[in-house]
């Protein structure tokens, strides 16, 4: 049934190019979104465009230079195959991963989504610096992790593999996997997949983290791409691969682990001073747990709910008790000055990208962000009626 209704949602993009379940069931960019498209003078393209440009999934055989302009926490979560990371208040510190590449080059920007204002940003930045063939993919990974694999960073196998929370698989020949692989991964090389398909799990749903020998290596995209056939709807690639696993000093299956024992590790504080339960990611708040709160409609009263999106967007839709607070318009300071005393203060946005760049503004800043927090989900709000999706954090 799974497998139906995916190819079914795969036949209308044919037509339409967007997804009718898109976050906040959006099809076409925000207002605020679209302003900025035309100021800029930027062409969309829609998924089967993009799918199409990927290639065999790694950044050799890709035809055009994916970029996803979100934090760099959240790429390393999950991004389109053969993404490079350039996220748009970071600009000038990523820039440098395109010197050797030609003007004309084809770039396709994206981000969290329709109403993610971050891509149009970045493709502007681009043009500026005399990219003439820039593109914009707005629907981005929302979209993108609805109908296809995603890629991984180091973080979120490492936690998989300590948490024993997805299926690793090594896509290389199998003589490669006996002399050394990811302690915990089973073998599925992309040559044997049908005579060995029977390993892959009864559980479509199940998280699956496949593997091989580092960026140009197809093998783990090529399972990947059968597991996604197969109507499997958490797939997943760690490009990087085993070359990434051993620069870390992280245990193989013939090398002992050069990363410091759990037991000598400080143990994280769960709470803060005024009580709020700490995430998972520095910087974050618990997703689930305040998220409890708020379909509760009982946020504890010490802390401060700030949007920290357009004062448009806040109008269209906000978490009840939210104030608003549009942080990219101010430094650290500004921003420190204008947040309510005394209070746990919790960003948040659409998808979680610009709240996580509040908090790290602050951060990086070297301002006191014990009682500073954001929240990490995706959120559509229709006056004070919010529908919210907890992101999974990367460690």
């Amino acid at each position: 049934m799974k497998l139906i209704l995916k190819s079914l949602l795969v036949a209308g993009l044919l037509t339409t190019g967007v997804l009718a379940n898109d976050p906040g069931n959006l099809t076409k960019p925000s207002a605020k979104v679209q302003s900025m498209i035309d100021k800029f003078g930027l062409k969309m393209v829609d998924y089967n465009y993009t799918k199409a440009r990927l290639g065999k999934g790694t950044r050799k055989t890709a035809k055009a230079i994916l970029i996803d302009a979100r934090p760099a926490k959240k790429y390393m979560a999950g991004t389109i195959p053969s993404s490079i990371n350039i996220p748009d208040t970071a600009y000038d510190k990523y820039i440098g991963q395109l010197k050797d590449v030609a003007k004309n080059k084809e770039i396709l920007v994206y981000c969290g989504g329709w109403k993610c204002g971050k891509s149009p940003k970045v493709a502007n930045m681009l043009k500026k610096d005399g990219f003439t063939n820039v593109k914009l993919y707005q629907a981005g990974e929302p979209q993108w992790k609805k109908l296809n694999y995603k890629e991984v960073g180091l973080p979120v196998v490492k936690s998989a593999q300590a948490k024993n929370a997805a299926v690793l698989i090594d896509s290389r020949p199998y003589k490669m996997f006996l002399k050394e692989t990811i302690p915990g991964a089973i073998s599925i090389p992309d040559t044997k997949i049908e005579e060995l398909k029977g390993r892959f799990p009864v559980n479509h749903s199940e998280k699956i983290i496949t593997f091989c020998g580092g960026y140009h290596c197809a093998k783990s995209h090529n399972v990947a791409k059968k597991l996604i056939s197969m109507g499997y709807s958490d797939v997943n690639v760690f490009a990087a691969g085993i070359p990434e696993w051993k620069n870390a000093g992280l245990a193989t299956t013939k090398s002992a682990s050069k990363v410091e024992k759990k037991s000598e590790v400080p143990k994280k504080k769960e709470f803060s001073k005024n009580g709020a339960k700490l995430g998972a990611d520095e910087g974050s708040i618990d997703g689930e747990w305040f998220n409890a709160f708020i379909q509760k409609d009982a946020v504890p009263s010490y802390i401060q709910i700030v949007q920290v999106t357009s004062p448009e967007e806040y109008k269209a839709g906000h978490i009840k008790g939210a104030i608003n607070i549009e942080a990219e318009k101010f430094t650290a300071k500004e921003l420190m000055s204008k947040l309510p005393k005394d209070k746990t203060i919790v960003f948040n946005c659409t998808a979680g990208g610009r709240s996580m760049d509040a908090w790290t503004k602050i951060n990086e800043a070297g301002l006191d962000v014990s009682e500073i927090f954001y929240f990490d989900a995706n959120i559509d709000c229709k006056g004070t009626d919010c529908k919210i999706e907890v992101n999974e954090p990367l460690e």
